[in-house]
């Protein structure tokens, strides 16, 4: 695993294995992810969605503590996988970073509590697995709206964007913000610390 430019981001790329019966490769590696992050991966849900072409799911994050990290990868198809810093305060709040995950790289990503998520179906029938450090819980789960021009993610213009009604309805950055919806990037990275067994937190 390596560091994406996002604080609390990282990238997998795994060697894959082919022959003529298929292929093999370890997606998620418990020792690789602790030496990567500094703490082990508490698995609490595991999901899966099955999108159309230009189906665009998200931007979606939970309140911290205690959030919600995301291990992602792509098992059948092609994504776009974003990850945005929408952490108030800091250094590269604002900022996003894009990810081809597919069939072909078996590439993964792990965002860290307080990172939004998104990501764009590039094929029918695109397949996307995420283990989730915490459950689902409807009350701590927001969003911000993936199409707001302040936040400028480059979505494939070949494509037109499908939303849910409750994407589609997402406030923007700015409106997020002032709302007080948005995670607070100390906040984050005290309870990172708390992960990694720092007692003084």
């Amino acid at each position: 695993m390596r560091p994406l430019t996002i604080e609390g981001t990282w990238l997998l790329e795994p060697e894959v294995f082919p022959d003529d019966r298929g292929s093999f490769h370890e997606w998620f590696r418990g020792g690789a992810f602790r030496a990567a992050t500094g703490y082990d991966l508490s698995l609490a849900q595991a999901n899966c969605s099955v999108s159309r072409r230009g189906v665009l799911r998200g931007l979606h994050f939970a309140d911290v503590p205690p959030g919600q990290a995301k291990y992602v990868t792509c098992a059948r198809g092609a994504v776009l996988d974003v990850m945005a810093d929408i952490r108030v305060g800091s250094p590269t709040f604002g900022r996003w970073e894009a990810v081809r995950l597919d069939e072909e790289n078996r590439h993964a990503v792990f965002l860290a509590e307080g990172i939004g998520h998104a990501f764009m179906a590039l094929t029918d029938d695109a397949t996307v697995l995420y283990l989730c450090s915490t459950g689902y819980s409807p009350g701590r789960e927001h969003g911000v709206h993936p199409l707001d021009p302040e936040l400028g993610i480059r979505w494939p213009a070949d494509l037109e964007p499908v939303l849910s009604p409750k994407d589609a309805a997402a406030p923007s950055l700015a409106q997020a913000r002032a709302a007080g919806l948005l995670p607070v990037y100390e906040e984050c990275v005290a309870y990172y610390e708390k992960l990694r067994g720092d007692e003084s937190v």
